[in-house]
C-alpha cells in the first residue's frame, strides 16, 4: 500500500480553513518546503506594505517559469515548485497572503539567509503570523556557512534571522509560528531565543525539521532553555544533517519512504491527516554514522575546524563555480580547478588536511568494527559509505 505523504494531505485537508482545522505539523513541512521557491521579484520585500496570495504566486511562478524566465536547479527548488501548484488553488492555503520576502547571499559576510511571512486564520481571533525561514541552498557560501556552526557561537544568518523576526513582529500583532527545514528550522529556533522577550512571549510554536543543533554556548543560554518547551522538532528515521551539533531535547523520529540521505527532503516524510507518521527511533546507519561524526569533531579544536573548513571552502572557490550544482554542471572544469587548489594551499594546511580526513577514517573504521563486534553482522550500507579499509598515507598522498 502506498504511504501517504504532504500531498496527499493536501486533498485530504484543502477543503477545510485553518479556522476550521488549526496549522499543524503537516501545514509546517508544506510551508518550509515553500521556503525554498525563488520568489525574487515575485513576493513582496519587506519594504513593502503589500502581499501576494498563494494562488497569485503559483500563478506567477507558472507563467515565468514557462517563458523560461525561471527554472530551478536544485530538487529542493523543484519540489518547491511542486508544492505551490498542489496548493495554490486550494482554498486552505490559496488566500494565504505572503510577504516579507528576503532572500540575501553574501560571500564577503559567509551568509546567506531567505525568509518569508504570512499570516493564517480569516477571522481574528484565530489569527497567526507564520514566520518561516529558509534551509541552505547549494551555494558554496550556505555549505560555508553552516560548517561555521562547528566553531562560533552564532552566525551571520542566525544574527539576522533575529533581527527579521523582531521586525516582522511590529507589523504584525499577531501570536507567532516560526518554521523551517534544515538550517532554516536551525534558525527558527535561534531567532525565537534570541528575539526581545516582548515577541518571545507571542511564539506559540517553533517547529524544526531535521535542522542541526548549536554551538554549546547557545544551548545553555536563557533564551534557549525559554523557549525549549515551544519547539517541535523533527528528524526522519535514517537522519543526518538534524543530528549534528547539540540539541536541547530528543526530536521525534518520523517515517520516510525514501531512504538514507534522501530521508532529508521533505516530500518524502509520511504523513496523517492531522500529524506527521512517527518513525520510532533512529536506524542502526543513522546513529552509527552520527557517532561516526560527533567523535571525529570531538578530536579537534575550534581553531583546527576553523583552518580545515577554510582550506576546504579555498579549495572549491578555486574552481570558479558559486554551487554544488554549477560544480556538478562541468564536473572535468571543476576537476582542474580542485587540483589548483590543492597545489595553493601550503604545507602545514595540508598537513593538517591529511590528519584531520585521515582522523575520520581511523574512526569510521573503528565504529563500525564495534558495531560488527555488538550486532554479530558487517553494516554493508555505512561500509559503501566509508569504504572498510584505508591504506596508511592514502589520504596524505592525495593532498
Amino acid at each position: 500500500m502506498r504511504r501517504a505523504n504532504l500531498f496527499d494531505y493536501v486533498s485530504w485537508k484543502g477543503d477545510f480553513e485553518f479556522d476550521q482545522s488549526p496549522f499543524n505539523p503537516v501545514d509546517n513541512i508544506i510551508f518550509s518546503q515553500l521556503s525554498y521557491l525563488p520568489m525574487d521579484d515575485i513576493v513582496p520585500g519587506p519594504d513593502k506594505d503589500k502581499t501576494l496570495s498563494i494562488a497569485a504566486l503559483a500563478k506567477l511562478y507558472a507563467e515565468k517559469r514557462n517563458s523560461n524566465h525561471l527554472a530551478p536547479r536544485d530538487v529542493m527548488a523543484i519540489n518547491a515548485a511542486s508544492v505551490v501548484n498542489a496548493i495554490g488553488t486550494i482554498p486552505r492555503y490559496e488566500g494565504c497572503g505572503l510577504f516579507g520576502y528576503v532572500n540575501n547571499t553574501d560571500p564577503g559576510e559567509e551568509k546567506q539567509f531567505s525568509a518569508f511571512c504570512t499570516v493564517i486564520g480569516r477571522d481574528l481571533p484565530s489569527r497567526k503570523l507564520l514566520v518561516v525561514y529558509r534551509g541552505t541552498d547549494t551555494s558554496f557560501v550556505g555549505w560555508k556557512e553552516d560548517l561555521n556552526m562547528a566553531f562560533v557561537s552564532s552566525i551571520p544568518a542566525q544574527k539576522e534571522a533575529v533581527s527579521y523576526l523582531e521586525k516582522v513582529a511590529m507589523r504584525c500583532p499577531y501570536p507567532l509560528i516560526l518554521a523551517g527545514h534544515s538550517k532554516g528550522g536551525n534558525l527558527a529556533i535561534y531567532a525565537s531565543a534570541f528575539c526581545d522577550k516582548a515577541v518571545q512571549a507571542r511564539i506559540t510554536a517553533v517547529y524544526s525539521n531535521d535542522s542541526p543543533g548549536f554551538h554549546s554556548g547557545v544551548i545553555q543560554s536563557d533564551g534557549y532553555k525559554a523557549i525549549l518547551g515551544r519547539v517541535h522538532a523533527f528528524v526522519p528515521q535514517s537522519s543526518f544533517v538534524g543530528m549534528l551539533l547539540e540539541h536541547g531535547k530528543v526530536p521525534i523520529v518520523i517515517k520516510s519512504t525514501a531512504t538514507a540521505w534522501y530521508q532529508h527532503d521533505l516530500c518524502s516524510w509520511e504523513v496523517t491527516h492531522n500529524s506527521l507518521s512517527c518513525g520510532g527511533e533512529l536506524t542502526p546507519q543513522s546513529r552509527l554514522v552520527n557517532n561516526i561524526v560527533h567523535e571525529w569533531i570531538g578530536k579537534f579544536g575550534e581553531e583546527q575546524r576553523y583552518k580545515f573548513i577554510e582550506a576546504l571552502y579555498k579549495i572549491l572557490v578555486s574552481t570558479h563555480a558559486n554551487s554544488f550544482a554549477e560544480l556538478g554542471s562541468d564536473w572535468q572544469q571543476a576537476a582542474v580547478g580542485i587540483i589548483g587548489g590543492l597545489k595553493n594551499i601550503d604545507g602545514s594546511t595540508k598537513k593538517l588536511m591529511a590528519e584531520i580526513l585521515g582522523e575520520l577514517f581511523k574512526t569510521a573504521s573503528k565504529n563500525i568494527i564495534e558495531q560488527r563486534r555488538k550486532t554479530g553482522r558487517k553494516n554493508d550500507k555505512t561500509e559503501a559509505l566509508w569504504g572498510s579499509d584505508l591504506p596508511d598515507g592514502g589520504i596524505g598522498d592525495f593532498l
